[in-house]
């Protein structure tokens, strides 16, 4: 074994310049299959992060409420009732808080626009204030400082709003600046409300951009509903890759609790109005979706990437495996006397071919080692840029 793996070993330095060619497209491709790779996988932990942050538990227990045939609410009743059935169901979950959910438009004397709010209550969102981060000045402000604003405490005060550092920059406002929201109330009338920025947070992902959060009694207030109402109870588990179980879990546990449930459609509560309120029926019904339906409008960009790379790598790869093969066949063409002289001195065929078989394999794993290598230093570089995914 040591004299075919040495035999191999200087055949493949004989023939350096093929040698060479065909190790540096090894690398290449082994470099560009772990970089893209870990650029999707970044990607699709930003999103996980992003909706189980701002907008999504891993398991959602959300719903609508029809009072009118034609009108739907992202409400659901005996909000006391629904959290306790859910956590006697879900007794491994770490973590579980209710929002609401409304929609509206964000108006400041330099800007406006439209935006999906949450209704939160400070004393049960630890989880959600501890994965945020105080933006600087400099984030939200062309000419700011390094210094950071506010207090994720001050959400405590009366009609307070938090904002993320892209939503402060549009529209133009700092901590201690007035913004008036504006939403349709459930009776068909525009209410308004003036809400003081408390605080501003950087940015988690592109995906806040499209998320404000005030407390849970102004938006009750805003939209006129009772206290015992909610939007959507949001569980979290250990790994996200426990939510597909456990809502089924709950899709069998609440029907038998006597609760309807719609069926399940993966995509966000705010895709399913026109839907709901066109179908016949009146009062309430659950809607069970996982964190990956909540972001189902923009999954699609790591699914992409995704696809992207595995074409990208196989048509390289396919490119990389031609090219071996036909430096083996050319190598055994070149030495077909060094071949006949070692049959002669007793080579048996199967020694041969082994010893082709070692010059594949060494320079295949050497120059992948050294891709992958390359690869990681690379990512090491970006990492310690800490680049935004936004």
């Amino acid at each position: 074994m040591k004299t075919m793996i040495y035999i191999a070993y200087r055949n493949l330095l004989q023939a350096k310049r093929r040698t060479l060619l065909i190790a540096v497209a090894i690398v290449m491709v082994a470099a560009m299959f772990l970089v893209l790779r870990s650029i999707s996988a970044s990607i699709t932990e930003r999103m996980i992060e992003s909706a189980t942050t701002l907008s999504a538990g891993h398991v959602n227990v959300g719903g609508f409420s029809k009072l009118r045939r034609k009108a739907a609410a992202p409400l659901l009743h005996e909000r006391e009732r629904l959290l306790k059935e859910v956590k006697e169901i879900v007794p491994e979950a770490t973590g579980m808080v209710d929002r609401h959910r409304g929609w509206g438009r964000v108006i400041s004397p330099a800007s406006s626009f439209n935006v999906g709010v949450s209704g939160i209550i400070y004393e049960d969102e630890g989880r959600f204030f501890k994965s945020l981060r105080l933006a600087k000045e400099s984030e939200y402000k062309k000419n700011g400082s390094d210094k950071v604003y506010g207090d994720f405490n001050d959400f405590q005060k009366p009609n307070s709003v938090l904002l993320f550092s892209a939503q402060a920059k549009k529209l133009d406002v700092s901590v201690g600046d007035t913004v008036t929201f504006v939403t349709e109330a459930s009776g068909g009338q525009s209410n308004t409300v003036d809400l003081t920025v408390v605080a501003i947070a950087s940015d988690v992902g592109f995906m806040s951009n499209f998320n404000l959060f005030m407390r849970r009694d102004t938006l009750l207030d805003l939209y006129r509903v009772a206290d015992t109402t909610t939007g959507a109870v949001m569980i979290y588990l250990k790994s996200p890759n426990q939510a597909a179980e456990v809502m089924e879990r709950l899709r069998v546990k609440l029907k038998e609790k006597g609760h309807d449930l719609m069926d399940h459609e993966p995509n966000p509560f705010f895709f399913k109005f026109e839907r709901v309120a066109g179908e016949d029926w009146l009062g309430q019904k659950i809607d069970l979706t996982i964190w990956s339906d909540e972001i189902s409008f923009v999954l699609w960009i790591s699914q992409a990437l995704d696809l992207v790379s595995f074409f990208v790598v196989a048509v390289l790869a396919i490119i990389i495996i031609g090219g071996i093969i036909n430096s083996v066949w050319m190598s055994v063409r070149e030495r077909t006397k060094e071949i006949g002289t070692m049959r002669a001195i007793g080579a048996q065929k199967p020694f041969i071919s082994r010893m082709f078989v070692w010059e594949s394999v060494m320079l295949g794993v050497f120059a992948s080692t050294i891709g992958v290598m390359l690869g990681a230093t690379f990512l090491l570089f970006i990492n310690s840029l800490s680049l935004p995914i936004t």
